[in-house]
C-alpha cells in the first residue's frame, strides 16, 4: 500500500532535545516525503524557535495546546496529521539515518497496523545514561521487552518508538489517560480489535533518557504501580514475570538474613547474577565504569518497580476505590 508517514512528537519544556531530534530527521536516507508534527504540551519554555530553524528542511506542523500529558498530546497530533501511518517518538530520541528506510522495508514485506522498534545508547550519551539504557533493555533485566530480542510472544511497542496506522488509531481511539502505562493499554486494545503488532529490530532509536538516579527511581516506581491497574483493566494479560522485581528484592533481603545463620548459597546466587550483569554490560558498553553503574541502575530499577508493583497490587485488590482515586498522580484529566 502507499504509505505516507507522519512523525508525532509531543514536547514539554525541552527545546534542546527537539533540536537534536529534528536534526536527525533531516539526515534520513528515505527518499519519499514525510511529515513531522510537533505538539507543544503546555510548555513554559516552548520550542517554536527551534522548529523554525528546520522549516525549510522538513515538512513541519507546530501545534500548541494546554498541558494534558503525552498520551493526549499524541492523540491531538494524530488527529491533525496528514499521513496514513503515524510514527510516535519521545522528544529525547535521535534517529539513525536509515530509520525510515528500515521501517518502510519491513512494512512492505509484512504489513502490520502497529510496530515498535528498540532503543540503543548513542556514543555521545553519559555513562549514567548508558547504564540506565542497559538496565532498561537488557535480556537479563527486562527480558528484552523494549526491543532487545525477537520475542516469540506478541511484541508490545513503546511510544518512544512506535508506529500505528491511521486506521488502527481511529478504530481504538488512541491513547488513554493513564501515564505511564498508556503504551501497553493501547497495544492490548489494538490486539483486541484484531490488529497485529511486530518488532522491527532495525528501526531503532537512540533514547537519551535525561534523568538522574532519583528521577529513574520515580519513573520505574510508576511503571510498577500501573501494571496491576492494567491487569485489572485487561483480564488475562497478567503474567507471573511481572512479580520478578518484587520477588527479587524480597529474596535479596532473605538471603542477607540467612547469611547471619551462615547460609551463603542464596546470597551466592545473587552475586553470580550481578557478575553476569557486569560482564554482559562490559561487553556491550566496553566501559568498566558503565558496567559498575549498570549494577546500580538494575538495583534501582528492581527496587522501584518491585515496591510500586507490590503497593499497587495490594490496594487494587483490597480497596473498593477506583484506580483513579487510589493513584491520581498516574492519570491526566
Amino acid at each position: 500500500m502507499d504509505i505516507f508517514f507522519s512523525f508525532i512528537i509531543p514536547v514539554y519544556n525541552r527545546p534542546n532535545e527537539i533540536r537534536e531530534l529534528l536534526a536527525s530527521l533531516t539526515q534520513q536516507s528515505y527518499k519519499k516525503p514525510f511529515e513531522v508534527v510537533i505538539v507543544e504540551d503546555g510548555s513554559s519554555i516552548d520550542s517554536e524557535s527551534e522548529v523554525e530553524v528546520f522549516r525549510s528542511q522538513l515538512d513541519i506542523s507546530y501545534l500548541k495546546k494546554d498541558n494534558s500529558g503525552p498520551g493526549d498530546s499524541r492523540n491531538y497530533g494524530m488527529r491533525r496529521a496528514k499521513g496514513n501511518y503515524f510514527i510516535v517518538l519521545d522528544s529525547d530520541c535521535i534517529l539513525p539515518p536509515q530509520y525510515l528506510e528500515e521501517a518502510r522495508k519491513s512494512l512492505d514485506n509484512d504489513y502490520v497496523h502497529c510496530y515498535g522498534g528498540p532503543d540503543a545508547a548513542h556514543e555521545s550519551f553519559s555513562n549514567v545514561q548508558k547504564a540506565i539504557n542497559y538496565a532498561m533493555t537488557s535480556l537479563f533485566t527486562t527480558g528484552g521487552i523494549r526491543g532487545g530480542k525477537s520475542t516469540v510472544d506478541k511484541f508490545q511497542p513503546r511510544s518512544f518508538n512506535m508506529g500505528i496506522s491511521k486506521e488502527a488509531f481511529e478504530k481504538v481511539g488512541g491513547y488513554g489517560k493513564i501515564h505511564p502505562g498508556e503504551d501497553p493499554d493501547l497495544t492490548i486494545r489494538i490486539w483486541n480489535n484484531g490488529y497485529d503488532t511486530k518488532l522491527i529490530p532495525d528501526a531503532f532509536v537512540y533514547h537519551k533518557r535525561r534523568i538522574d538516579w532519583n528521577k529513574f527511581f520515580i519513573q520505574v516506581n510508576k511503571f510498577g504501580m500501573v501494571r496491576p491497574i492494567l491487569n485489572k483493566w485487561h483480564p488475562g494479560t497478567a503474567k507471573i514475570t511481572y512479580w520478578f522485581p518484587t520477588l527479587f528484592c524480597l529474596g535479596f533481603m532473605v538471603s542477607l538474613i540467612l547469611l547471619l545463620f551462615k547460609i551463603v548459597i542464596p546470597l551466592g546466587i545473587y552475586i553470580l547474577y550481578f557478575t553476569v550483569l557486569f560482564i554482559d554490560s562490559l561487553i556491550k558498553n566496553r566501559n568498566v565504569q558503565v558496567a559498575f553503574l549498570s549494577l546500580i541502575a538494575v538495583c534501582i530499577q528492581f527496587a522501584g518497580y518491585g515496591l510500586g508493583f507490590l503497593k499497587s497490587t495490594f490496594w487494587i485488590n483490597f480497596s473498593k476505590k477506583k484506580p483513579q482515586e487510589l493513584f491520581p498522580k498516574l492519570f491526566f484529566n
